[in-house]
């Protein structure tokens, strides 16, 4: 099946050339799903996976906005709607300097699986802007905010495409975002997820990217029969997706010694406990400061800013059990993936989307070790997402206790159907194509059903 492979990735190449991320995460799937097409031929004969690498729709438009010093800005916004196979668009979006077209493509195509591994009805989709949120004030994101859904709100809908946060998206972008949509429409719904409480928003929304990332890791490490307590843990980030990662590990007796942001990493050797992760919270969520004012409230800590000279990243070659990637993609190459093996860690729990590269991922499959990767590792996030969407359906709120049981029953199911599925492919223990293979058949047998469109 190489061939096919070959096949896929010159015409994915051809027709999307200079976007590597892309390119990157189709291949990973296309990997996976050889051992499909060889029992399905029928996948080949309707061109699925050919059609779900073509987006149904792409959306690229002007965000023009005026500054604090009347000067006019101008960003670029888009909206990447991939597939609506299971249901409608649903995927974050992410206002970034680095967000471009390629970027976005595969963070959509990933969330086809992801959404589809949740079981609910959720089709895959992404946007976002290369708007900086960092160092705007209030006003500024505001204004930028407005003028982005001015046209985005022509797309969207509570049965149409469902946007959420991401990386540069928190609570106060979505209420901005989400008071536009509804001076714009003159309605009250569900098109947004992330919301406020107080609003129409769902308890556990902003814990449960890294909550399912760990709840991910438990499932994994039962396999094994063991806990996370006691385990010696290492997470990247500083922002959502870390913070409540570091929360639910100290919950279940675990030990995180690292946190980083884009200027570089803290170690903790006494580990990080709820003290002083209330400290990095209201730092990054209030402050908005940077990760090395840690090492300045607590001199046990260790700061080392980035380096861009150097071929691997520091953080990822310290002794530990567990690691918990959450900052961004290709954060660990093939130096970190051998820094990681050589120091004892033997679990991977991608919070964040497609984290490692290729090379690493070889790595970590050939060593054997517990590597569960983002498309099912860190889909609580959209998975409570959709819970949040049910509930505004219902105009009703569930208890934080209920979510959250929810959601850990959500990620128990989706570890169960990556250990099926693996081995019912003949890779026992491999999440990477249990997850790709998992996500994929649900999407292709709607797909086939409701004909060539």
């Amino acid at each position: 099946m190489s061939e096919f492979v070959n096949y896929l990735m010159n015409l994915v190449k051809t027709k999307n050339p200079n976007e590597p991320e892309f390119h990157q995460a189709v291949y990973e799937v296309a990997i996976s799903l050889s051992l499909v097409m060889e029992r399905h031929p029928e996948y080949r004969k309707e061109k699925i996976l050919e059609r779900m690498v073509e987006p149904e729709r792409v959306i690229m438009f002007r965000v023009p906005w005026v500054d604090d010093q009347d000067e006019v800005q101008i960003n670029r916004g888009f909206r990447i709607e991939m597939n609506s196979a299971i249901g409608p668009y649903k995927g974050g979006l992410r206002f970034h300097p680095s967000v471009n077209l390629g970027i976005l493509k595969f963070l959509a195509f990933e969330q086809v699986f992801k959404n589809s591994l949740t079981s609910l009805p959720m089709g895959g989709g992404k946007g976002g802007s290369d708007f900086d949120p960092k160092g705007k004030s209030d006003a500024e994101v505001m204004r930028f905010c407005q003028s982005f859904m001015n046209e985005l709100y022509r797309h969207i809908g509570p049965n149409t495409d469902v946007p959420a946060g991401d990386i540069g998206v928190g609570g106060r972008e979505i209420g901005y975002l989400f008071g536009q949509y509804k001076r714009l429409k003159n309605e009250f719904t569900g098109v947004l997820t992330g919301k406020g409480l107080n609003w129409g928003g769902s308890l556990i929304r902003p814990e449960a990217t890294g909550y399912g990332s760990v709840y991910f890791a438990s499932e994994m490490l039962a396999t094994r029969g063991e806990t996370l307590e006691g385990k010696k843990c290492l997470v990247s980030g500083s922002g959502n997706v870390a913070q409540y990662t570091v929360e639910k590990i100290l919950e279940l007796g675990g030990k995180v010694l690292t946190l980083s942001d884009s200027n570089g990493y803290i170690y903790d050797e006494e580990g990080i406990d709820r003290e002083k992760l209330n400290f990095v919270m209201d730092l990054k969520n209030n402050r908005r400061g940077r990760i090395k004012e840690y090492a300045e409230e607590f001199k046990n800590a260790v700061y080392t800013p980035a380096d861009p000279g150097l071929d691997y990243n520091p953080l990822w070659n310290h002794k530990a059990d567990c690691a918990f990637p959450s900052a961004t993609q290709n954060e660990i190459n093939g130096k970190d993936a051998q820094n990681l093996l050589k120091n004892g860690v033997y679990l991977i729990s991608e919070g964040a989307n497609m984290p490692c590269t290729p090379e690493a991922i070889d790595l970590f499959l050939d060593a054997k070790i517990l590597y569960g990767p983002g498309k099912a590792a860190n889909a609580g996030g959209v998975a409570t997402s959709g819970l949040e969407m049910a509930q505004n359906s219902m105009r009703y709120s569930w208890t934080r206790e209920e979510v959250d049981n929810r959601l850990r029953l959500i990620m128990k199911n989706i570890h169960k159907t990556c250990v099926d599925v693996a081995e019912k492919y003949g890779t026992p223990g491999n999440y990477v194509n249990g997850a790709n293979i998992g996500g994929f058949i649900k999407v292709a047998d709607a797909m086939i059903d409701q004909g060539i469109v």
